[in-house]
């Protein structure tokens, strides 16, 4: 065939050699093809696998944490601030500095009636914490209480805890 026609000339047939070539690079094609998608597969099951992980993990760091949260907020001493007040002739207390009720000076608690467990020694002034509530030195202390409050954790403003037990008053010094 020295001419080919458009529309009229036929492809001559592949010979052996290159049938075998187009099916040889055909049936690689396929195989490559697969190896991808399995790969694919694989890489999106381990990645499901370690979002699970890690979604496993982060849940029991936040139940252990949020149990722990818990404990300590039933637990925890409840923290109250202790001004010390000293009392008038009149009964009336009146803040003063935190130096009056610390370690050694002659301090004077309330009875459970309310009133004051009366012991004048020569005039002194007596002196005791007054708990949470506002105080301004120089002032009566509003709100709180004078009695004190149960598994609290008690401190003064200057940051000594404050511990008590009968007359007078023990002070430890965790300030800072």
């Amino acid at each position: 065939m020295a001419r080919q026609e458009p529309g009229r000339t036929q492809p001559r047939p592949p010979t052996v050699a290159e049938a075998r070539a187009r099916e040889k690079a055909r049936r690689q094609a396929e195989q490559a093809e697969r190896a991808a998608a399995e790969a694919a597969e694989a890489k999106r099951r381990t990645r499901k696998r370690v979002m699970i992980g890690g979604v496993a993990v982060v849940g029991v760091a936040a139940l252990v944490g949020g149990g722990y949260l818990a404990y300590r907020a039933v637990n925890a001493p409840e923290q109250v601030t202790a001004s010390c007040v000293q009392i008038d002739q009149n009964g009336q207390e009146v803040v003063v500095p935190d130096e009056h009720c610390g370690d050694g000076k002659t301090n004077f608690r309330s009875d459970s009636s309310g009133g004051m467990g009366s012991l004048i020694l020569l005039g002194w002034p007596q002196y005791r914490y007054h708990y949470g509530g506002n105080a301004t030195i120089g002032r009566p202390p509003s709100g709180g209480t004078s009695v004190k409050p149960r598994n609290a954790e008690i401190k003064t403003k200057s940051g000594t805890t404050v511990q008590r037990g009968g007359l007078g008053s023990k002070s430890g010094g965790s300030g800072s």
